[in-house]
C-alpha cells in the first residue's frame, strides 16, 4: 500500500563529528513491489492481454478513463499481491508500483486517481449479458475456459507422453442470500460446488455449480471439451482421468471408454466389495498382529454393479489392516480403471499412480487460500463463476511461472513450499475439518507461499 511520507528531518547526537539525520522525505513508497515481478512474468506469457480480449467494450471510447485490460489487470495482480477485496482498491489505485506494471503511472484526467478504484470494477465483474444502461462491458465465457486450455498446450515445449487430468469437486462456503445457494449436508454449511480440472499445476477449468447435485455433475461436458481442445494439437497424446469416488459414474466412465481415455477413479466401498476381499482382509490382518504394523495386500478382478454399469470393469483393492483399533483396524479401499494390468499392476496402480491424486488437493488450496477464489459473496451465479475463474485461476497461472523453473515455454514445476499435506495422506482421508485447511502464515512480499 501507498505510504504517506513526513518530510521533517530528525537529527540525533554527532558521531564521530558527523551528523546523524532522520529523513523521511521518500517521496513515492509501496509495500507491494513484488507486482513488478509479477508484470515481468505476464509480459512474457502476455497472459492478461489474451484475458482482456474474451471482453468486448461497448463504452464510448472518448470517455473511458480506464480500458478493459487495465481494470483485468489491475484485479489479477490485486489478487495474487493479496488484496482480494475490492475495496482495497480505494487505496491501491494510487499505488505507484501497480500503476508501473500497468503502465499508468499519471492519471488520464486531471482530478482522476491513475488506477481504477472499487465500483468501476465492481461494474466489470457484474456485467450482465446484453446490453445495459450501466453495463456496457461484456465477456465470452467459452473464450476464458478456452482460453486455460491453451496457456496450458502452450507451457510445453514438445508432447508430453501421457497426460493425467485430475477432477475434483470442493465446497465454496457462503455466507448470504446468493442465486444457487443451497445447504450440503456432506460440508455442512451452505456452499456453491465448484468442479476442478488440474494437470499438474495447471488448472484447465474451474466451473461453479449449485451444491444440489452430484459431484460428477457435468464432468462429460468439461472434459469433453479440454480433451478435444488438446487433441487438436496432439491427436495421438495418451490421456488419463484421475478423480475420487464421486466421479465413478457410468456416463463419465462410458465416454472415457469411447473416447480412447484411461481413468483410474476411487470406487466407494460396500458390504459386497468387502465380502469379496475378505480373505485379503484376513491374511492382512494375521500380518499386522504378528508384526505390530500395518500390514496391506492388494487384489485385483473384475466387477459390476447390480444395476448401474454397463459391463464389468477391472477393480483394484487395497485390503489394509491397522493394529490395535480392534475392529476398525480394517481400511479397505477400492479403484475402478480401464488400465490393463499388463500395463500397471495392482500395487503400483494404487500406491504410485492413484494416491498422487491428493497432490491436486494442494492446487486447490493454493486457488482458495492464496488467490481467494471462495469469495464468491456476489448475488449472481453468473459475477461469482467471474470472480472464481478469471481472477484466482489466471493468478494461479502467473504464480507457478516465478518459480525457478526452464525458461517459458518449458513446462515448470512447483515447489515442496506449496505442498499442505501429503498427497496419499489426502487421498485416505476426505473429512472436511481444521486439519485439512490449515493456515499458511509464511508468505513473502508478493502474497505467495515462501518456497523452502
Amino acid at each position: 500500500m501507498p505510504t504517506q511520507c513526513s518530510s521533517q528531518s530528525m537529527e540525533f547526537a554527532r558521531l564521530d563529528g558527523r551528523a546523524v539525520v532522520a529523513d523521511f522525505d521518500g517521496g513515492a513508497l509501496t509495500s507491494d513491489a513484488g507486482s513488478l515481478l509479477l508484470g515481468a512474468t505476464d509480459r512474457a506469457i502476455g497472459l492478461v492481454d489474451r484475458f482482456a480480449g474474451c471482453f468486448s467494450d461497448g463504452r464510448a471510447a472518448g470517455r473511458v478513463v480506464h480500458d478493459v485490460r487495465s481494470l483485468i489487470g489491475q484485479r489479477v495482480f490485486g489478487i495474487a499481491l493479496g488484496y482480494e477485496d475490492l475495496t482495497d482498491h480505494d487505496e491501491l489505485r494510487r499505488d505507484p508500483a501497480l500503476g508501473a506494471v500497468l503502465g499508468k503511472l499519471a492519471a488520464a484526467r486531471p482530478g482522476y486517481a491513475p488506477l481504477a478504484g472499487k465500483s468501476t470494477l465492481n461494474r466489470l465483474e457484474h456485467a450482465p449479458r446484453g446490453a445495459h444502461r450501466y453495463h456496457r462491458i461484456d465477456h465470452d465465457p467459452g473464450a476464458v475456459e478456452d482460453l486455460f486450455v491453451d496457456l496450458f498446450l502452450e507451457a510445453h515445449a514438445k508432447r508430453p507422453r501421457r497426460l493425467v487430468l485430475d477432477l475434483d469437486a470442493t465446497d465454496d462456503p457462503i455466507h448470504g442470500r446468493q442465486e444457487g445457494r443451497f445447504f450440503h449436508g456432506y460440508y455442512d454449511c451452505y456452499c456453491y460446488l465448484p468442479l476442478y480440472i488440474f494437470c499438474g499445476d495447471h488448472l484447465l477449468a474451474a466451473k461453479l455449480r449449485r451444491s444440489n447435485i452430484d459431484a460428477s455433475a457435468g464432468a462429460v461436458t468439461e472434459v469433453a471439451r479440454i480433451v478435444d481442445r488438446i487433441r487438436t494439437r496432439w491427436p495421438r497424446i495418451k490421456i488419463v482421468l484421475r478423480a475420487d469416488s464421486g466421479f465413478a459414474r457410468e456416463e463419465l466412465m462410458a465416454w472415457a471408454e469411447a473416447n480412447r481415455v484411461d481413468y483410474i477413479f476411487g470406487l466407494a466401498r460396500n458390504p459386497r466389495l468387502v465380502e469379496h476381499i475378505h480373505a485379503d482382509l484376513a491374511w492382512a490382518e494375521h500380518e499386522a498382529q504378528a508384526s505390530g504394523r500395518s500390514a496391506r495386500r492388494f487384489a485385483d478382478f473384475r466387477w459390476i454393479t447390480r444395476d448401474s454399469w454397463s459391463r464389468r470393469r477391472r477393480v483394484v483393492a487395497k485390503a489394509e489392516w491397522m493394529p490395535g483399533r480392534a475392529e476398525r483396524g480394517a481400511n479397505p479401499r477400492f479403484v475402478v480403471t480401464s488400465l490393463p494390468a499388463s500395463q500397471v499392476d495392482a500395487r503400483r496402480l494404487y500406491e504410485q499412480f492413484y494416491c498422487a491424486r491428493g497432490d491436486m488437493e494442494n492446487r486447490i488450496k493454493e486457488c482458495q487460500l492464496d488467490l481467494f477464489s471462495d469469495r464468491t459473496s456476489a448475488a449472481t451465479m453468473a459475477a461469482n463463476q467471474l470472480r472464481l475463474w478469471p481472477y484466482p485461476s489466471l493468478g494461479h497461472g502467473l504464480c507457478p511461472a516465478l518459480s525457478p523453473a526452464p525458461p517459458w515455454p518449458g513446462p515448470y514445476q512447483a515447489g515442496q513450499g506449496h505442498l499442505r499435506h501429503h498427497p496419499p495422506d489426502a487421498v485416505e482421508d476426505r473429512r472436511p475439518g481444521p486439519d485439512q485447511r490449515p493456515a499458511y502464515p509464511h508468505r513473502h512480499g508478493l502474497g505467495l507461499p515462501i518456497r523452502r
